[in-house]
């Protein structure tokens, strides 16, 4: 098995939601923000190399959104999933499998895109299944007023449209070759692939924790749907990744790719940020 991170973009969301109830005199020493009260954010998926499988753990925003759409999340920076892919020496085309998170925009935009024709949609990994579960689709297809403006149904009905959506059962490990945490506070069945890789423990944090400036408890993203759920979840995570030594592969951080964390009398803190590269080869 090999493991690589795969840049699909940056953008930039408002401070305060990212951060909910948290003052910005706090969160901003961490993740310090513009003029405009905006922070920066990677898209970085993660590919898994195993076999004769090629593993794209979600796909980032995409680029078949309008430019209006595209203005609200200032986009920056030169990363792109094709190129990102070719850096390693794939194409989207070898993709066996795309497994995302979640189906909020920034984590499957990018598994959809135009037709040659601009005339309608078409899965953007051709030869790939597609795994969601069944709890979070039903969620996803059937949104909240909260949610509903992150389950972009051009990004999602394609997929079951095209006979390539898959359901995770019971038993990730037999279907996908790892083992899957569910989490409920962001929103309903988030999923985190828990990878060993090298005789570590590699977890995918998805919006469980978007960046290292989200490891204390209090700090809790305004998009989540249960912050005190997420809280719960957050707490019991990352006391297991503390005692069992994970890293913690981020998403959304666009200074750090990896992360451990650490006990201290103020709770679970920050250890060590990485490149990947710096632990795993």
């Amino acid at each position: 098995m090999r493991i690589y991170p795969i840049e699909t973009g940056n953008f930039k969301l408002d401070g305060g939601a990212m951060f909910g109830v948290v003052p910005k005199s706090i969160w901003q020493r961490t993740n310090p923000a513009d003029s405009q009260n905006l922070i920066s954010m990677s898209m970085r998926c993660m590919l898994i190399e195993d076999g004769e499988r090629l593993i794209l753990v979600d796909s980032g925003l995409g680029s078949k959104q309008t430019e209006k759409f595209f203005g609200y999340y200032y986009l920056y920076g030169n990363f792109s999933l094709d190129s990102s892919l070719a850096q390693h020496g794939f194409h989207r085309d070898d993709i066996t499998d795309v497994f995302l998170t979640h189906l909020h925009f920034d984590h499957c935009g990018g598994s959809i895109q135009w037709n040659k024709n601009k005339t309608g949609y078409e899965p953007a990994f051709k030869n790939a299944k597609f795994w969601s579960n069944k709890n979070h689709w039903d969620w996803a297809t059937n949104p909240n007023p909260r949610e509903k403006a992150s389950f972009l149904k051009e990004n999602i009905i394609p997929i079951q449209e095209s006979g390539q959506l898959n359901f995770v059962d019971l038993n990730p490990m037999k279907q996908l070759g790892f083992d899957v945490l569910t989490m409920d506070g962001h929103t309903e069945k988030q999923m985190l692939p828990k990878v060993k890789f090298q005789d570590k423990t590699v977890v995918f944090m998805a919006d469980l924790l978007p960046t290292t400036g989200h490891i204390p408890l209090p700090y809790v993203m305004g998009y989540d749907t249960r912050p005190l759920l997420t809280i719960k979840e957050k707490a019991a995570f990352l006391n297991e990744a503390a005692d069992q030594e994970y890293f913690l592969f981020l998403e959304h951080d666009p200074f750090a790719e990896l992360c451990t964390v650490k006990h201290t009398e103020k709770g679970v803190r920050l250890k060590n940020t990485y490149k990947f590269t710096d632990i795993f080869n």
